[in-house]
Parts: structure tokens; C-alpha cells; sequence
């Protein structure tokens, strides 16, 4: 091996070493190494950042935006609500979850499949109080075991059918063939995520523990036309659970009904008054329900506002004066939804008629831009911004669904590839304002995008410096006494070892000459080395790096590198095992 191949081990084992170790998070990390490769003459610049311009960091960049156009309608709200319903266990829940994932990611590209569920089954997850640490693991799981169920479910496969072809043009790969491996993988992987995550995987959202500890409103909410909550039930509107929030009573037609039951059916009018945190204020708004507050009235009608909290200076003006009598409305074009103080929420029949008090946070509805024009007030000690908290466009949500469908529809028939095809439906959200420039720059999530496009130039390195072959070749000359059945073995390991510190597509370009000849030599056909190379470079489930879409779900998560091995190992185990019997039983 060459001084460059012994770097580039070094470099990688000492970032696998370092995200072990949940020292740096994957970007840092994998750009860390790239940035090492590239001082010690491993790499060039060009190779280096080839990944920075790789259609499929640009694709996913787009799906970031579509799929926030999807949100901020309220289609994925409305889609949690139909779809997954309201599961009564953690495995119920888990199972709702992956099987549409699944099947959509049969015969879409499971990256936008990820890209879209990610959001849904985090608010979805709170309502249903389960932790979304639970939840997003075996989403991506379920959507790369469902992309093996078909050829064209991933680009993975598609990579090695081109790489068949091009060695024997003879060869064909119908859509379904790869079926009969994928789909008891798909069976064997749901049913141990079903059993095992709740022992494998940790509960890593510790802040929803803690609502308890956060500062808490008292706040009133208002039924509006066209709210999904009409006509139902307390409890099948998803009010009765809410993780930090409660409803504690109901102002109807001049009445108040207190303590009222989960059975109470939801009119239009309805005054709903509840006490939680701000976090779950933020998720009423998303049930098409408005502040009613005696300071909301003139400025609700605006569609773009947010949630800010503010705290009041130890000098301001402010001081002493009553909501109403300090004007704040007419000169902050903001409405005090709320107030908190010295760590109990206020109350009061009015909010108008709070004094305010030197300390006192204050829950404000307001345009985007107050928080930024508004720092330097002396009137207020600090100013921040309530994450995620503008209210869907409920009335584009039809548009932003068909948007999504036109997009699946050109990519699924081939008459578009998925890079323009997401590029055009993230362009059509923004022209026809399903959402605004500013939330689709939010949208982006630089810190997978950069991982994913570094993870290229690493993936280039340990091709170009022959430490992929090298390797490879020594393990499939140990392999060899053991026959067939061992080669079988050998190749698979090696390809979904690859794949996990790689990418699937890097693992299955450098492991496929390598498997072909091996099967050639041991008299296997190339159809099923073909297929079998497929599945294993597809099972990066053992560490976040290896897919796109465990990278995805690594910081919404809260995962570190241990949880992935956990249970990721064990499942990228069965598989191979299922994936190596069918082969050797039907094939060989």
C-alpha cells in the first residue's frame, strides 16, 4: 500500500475515533478530514470538494425547501392527522410510521421521502407524547429498507445496475426482481426495530423533559372558520395531549365550562383557554386556532407574523403601566399575547389590564422583523425569536400538495430527473408563496449538506489512494477456502463496512468490480452478485455518515454516533444474513 493509502487510514480512523466519541458533529468532522487529506497531498481541490458540486447535495438542498413549503401550509399537520392517527403504544406507533415511509421509498428516492416525514413525525411525535428520539431512527431505517424493495427505490441501485450493464450489456434487471431480497429484509428490519429500539435506543430529548422548568403563559386561543377541530372531540383534536399544555377551560356563547371532558365537541367561536409553555403555544397555532386577546385584533389579519418573547428592562418605560395604557399595539405594530413573571405565568381576565413589571417576559405576536429592529430598545432587557412559530397558510395548503405531487409525478414517470424536478417544485413554492424566502432559507440544514457533500472528497480518497481495493482483496483471499458461501459473506461485509464510513454509492462503485470478478471466478452469476451488492450498500445503518437520510435524522434527533451502532449492527446483521441465505439458496 502507498504512504497516501496509509493516510487516508489514519484520517479515517481517526474520524470515526472522534464522532465515537460525540466530540464534533459530523460536518466538522468529515470536513476536518477532508481538510487533512487535502494538506498531506492525499487529494487535490478538485477531488476534495467534488461533492460541493454533486447533483445530489443540490437535490436534497431543494427537497429541503419543498418540504418546508409542505409545512408551513399545514399538509404535513393534516397529513399526521389522517395517516398516522393517534397510536395507543410506542411499537403501534412505530409501525404507522414506517410502513408509509417504506412503501414511498419503494418507488421514490428515500431522501425526499425522509426530507418530508422528518418535520411531520416531530410535531406528531409530541402530540402522541413519544420521544422523537424513538421515532426518527426507524424512520430512516424503514425508508433505506424500503428503497431495496425496488430498483428504482434508490439511486444506490440504480449505480450498480449501470455498472452490471456496462460489464455485460446482456444482462437485464427488472423493476420487482430484487423484491424477493428486499422485502424480507423490509420484514426482518421492521419487526426487530419493533422489539428491540425501545431497549437499544435512549431517549436523547431531554429538553421535553424539562417543560416542566420552562416558562409558562396563560394564554387564550380562538376556534377560527375552517379549523379542523370543528365538530370533533377534545381528545380526537389532539387537545387533551398535548405534551405542555393544558386546556382548562372553555368560554362558549357567554359561558364558561370548566374542567370540561375529552368528550366536548369543538364549535366554531369557541374560546379556548390554556396554560403551558411556549413551545406548545406554538403547536395550537398550527390546529387553526388564533390568539383572542383583547391586543390581537388589528394585526391577526396579517399573514406573515411570529412569536417572539421579550424581557422588560429594569429601566424601561414601560413600567408601571397597564398593556393598554402603554399603547403597545399602536407604537410596536405587536400584540402581548401573554405574560410571565418571576416564574409563575399571569392571569388575568383581561390581558389589557396586566401591569407590567420590571422582569416581566412577554409573549408577543408580532412581524418577522420585530426581534431584529427591536435589540437595541431600551425598553427591553432581551429579545428572541419562538422558534417555528408562524402560522400555516392553510388556504395554499391545496397548491403546496399539488406542487408535491407534480414533482413526484415527473421524477416517478422519467420524464424529469430528481435534481430539476426538485429544483422546479422549490422554485413553484416560493413563486406561488406557500412559503417566503426567508423560512426557505431556514430551511436549509447546512450542517447536512456539508457532511454529505464532504463525505464525497473522503469517499474519493480512499478510492484514489487503492485503500478500498487493497483491503478488499486480502479479506476476499481469506475468504476464498470456505467457498461460495464465504465469498458471499466476504463481499457482503466489506461492501456494507464501506458503505457505513463512506457513502452507499462510493461503497457499491468500489466493491462491484471487485465482487464481479470474485463471483465470476466462483462461478455466481452477475445478476445476483448484482442484487446482493445492492442490498449491502444500502445497510449503512451502523453509523450516521453512511446514508444521507441517517444524517438527516442525526441532529432532529439528538442521536450521537453509539446510538446508530446500537442499533444499527444488530439489524445491519439480520439482514445480511437473510440477504446471503436467499442468495445462496435461489442462486447458487
Amino acid at each position: 500500500m502507498t504512504g497516501d493509502g496509509w493516510i487516508t487510514i489514519g484520517v479515517i480512523v481517526g474520524m470515526v475515533v472522534v464522532m465515537a466519541a460525540n466530540l464534533a458533529g459530523p460536518d466538522l468532522v468529515l470536513i476536518g478530514a477532508l481538510t487533512l487529506l487535502l494538506l498531506s497531498g492525499v487529494l487535490e481541490p478538485a477531488e476534495a470538494f467534488i461533492g460541493f458540486s454533486n447533483p445530489a447535495v443540490v437535490t436534497i438542498a431543494a427537497l429541503f425547501i419543498v418540504a418546508a413549503g409542505v409545512k408551513e401550509t399545514g399538509g404535513l399537520d393534516l397529513a399526521a392527522r389522517v395517516v398516522l392517527g393517534r397510536p395507543r403504544s410506542l411499537a403501534g406507533a412505530q409501525l404507522r410510521m414506517m410502513f408509509p415511509a417504506a412503501a414511498l421509498s419503494a418507488f421514490l428516492n428515500n431522501t425526499p421521502v425522509v426530507a418530508m416525514f422528518v418535520p411531520l413525525v416531530t410535531s406528531w411525535a409530541r402530540r402522541c407524547q413519544f420521544s422523537v428520539s424513538l421515532m426518527l431512527m426507524p424512520l430512516s431505517y424503514a425508508a433505506i429498507l424500503g428503497g431495496m424493495c425496488t430498483l428504482i427505490g434508490t439511486s444506490t441501485n440504480l449505480v450498480v445496475a449501470g455498472l452490471a450493464k456496462t460489464r455485460d450489456p446482456t444482462v437485464e434487471f427488472q423493476i420487482f426482481e430484487i423484491a424477493q431480497l428486499g422485502i424480507p429484509a423490509l420484514c426482518i428490519g421492521m419487526l426487530f426495530i419493533v422489539v428491540a429500539s425501545r431497549w437499544l435506543l435512549k431517549d436523547r430529548q431531554g429538553a421535553l423533559q424539562e417543560l416542566g422548568k420552562a416558562r409558562e403563559y396563560t394564554i387564550a386561543m380562538r376556534v377560527e372558520r375552517g379549523s379542523p377541530v370543528i365538530g370533533q372531540s377534545i381528545e380526537d383534536a389532539g387537545l387533551r395531549s398535548l405534551r405542555g399544555v393544558y386546556l382548562y377551560e372553555i368560554e362558549r356563547g357567554g359561558r364558561v365550562l370548566a374542567a370540561v371532558p375529552p368528550s366536548t365537541v369543538l364549535r366554531e367561536g369557541d374560546r379556548l383557554h390554556f396554560t403551558g409553555v411556549v413551545d406548545s403555544v406554538v403547536d395550537l397555532r398550527k390546529q387553526r386556532l388564533v390568539p383572542d386577546t383583547d391586543q390581537v385584533d388589528k394585526i391577526t389579519a396579517e399573514r406573515d407574523r411570529s412569536l417572539v418573547e421579550a424581557v422588560i428592562g429594569a429601566h424601561s418605560a414601560l413600567i408601571g403601566q397597564t398593556i393598554k395604557q402603554s399603547r403597545f399595539r399602536t407604537i410596536y405594530d405587536a400584540a402581548i399575547l401573554a405574560v410571565h413573571r418571576q416564574g409563575v405565568r399571569v392571569t388575568q381576565t383581561k390581558v389589557g389590564d396586566i401591569r407590567l413589571q420590571a422582569g416581566d417576559v412577554l409573549l408577543i405576536e408580532s412581524h418577522p422583523e420585530f426581534a431584529q429592529k427591536r435589540q437595541t430598545d431600551p425598553n427591553f432587557a432581551l429579545i428572541a425569536e419562538v422558534e417555528d412559530s408562524t402560522p400555516p397558510r392553510h388556504d395554499r395548503a391545496w397548491l403546496a400538495a399539488v406542487i408535491l405531487f407534480l414533482m413526484v409525478l415527473v421524477n416517478a414517470t422519467g420524464s424529469m430527473d430528481l435534481m430539476t424536478a426538485s429544483l422546479g417544485a422549490g422554485a413553484l413554492m416560493l413563486v406561488t408563496r406557500c412559503l417566503t424566502g426567508e423560512q426557505a432559507r431556514r430551511s436549509l440544514d447546512w450542517t447536512v449538506l456539508i457532511a454529505i457533500a464532504a463525505a464525497f472528497g473522503i469517499a474519493a480518497a480512499i478510492e484514489g489512494s487503492g485503500v478500498g481495493a487493497a483491503i478488499a482483496g486480502r479479506i476476499i483471499d481469506v475468504a476464498e477456502p470456505f467457498g461460495r458461501v464465504g465469498v458471499l459473506v466476504a463481499l457482503y461485509a466489506i461492501t456494507a463496512v464501506l458503505a457505513g464510513l463512506v457513502t452507499t454509492k462510493a461503497s457499491a462503485a468500489l466493491m462491484f468490480p471487485i465482487a464481479a470478478s470474485a463471483a465470476e471466478a466462483q462461478g455466481i452469476g452477475l445478476l445476483p452478485i448484482s442484487y446482493m451488492i445492492m442490498i449491502a450498500a444500502s445497510t449503512a445503518f451502523s453509523t450516521p455518515i453512511g446514508f444521507q437520510t441517517n444524517l438527516m435524522v442525526y441532529g432532529p434527533g439528538g442521536y450521537k454516533y453509539t446510538d446508530f451502532l446500537r442499533l444499527g449492527l444488530p439489524l445491519q446483521t439480520l439482514v445480511g444474513i437473510s440477504t446471503v441465505s436467499i442468495v445462496a439458496l435461489a442462486w447458487l
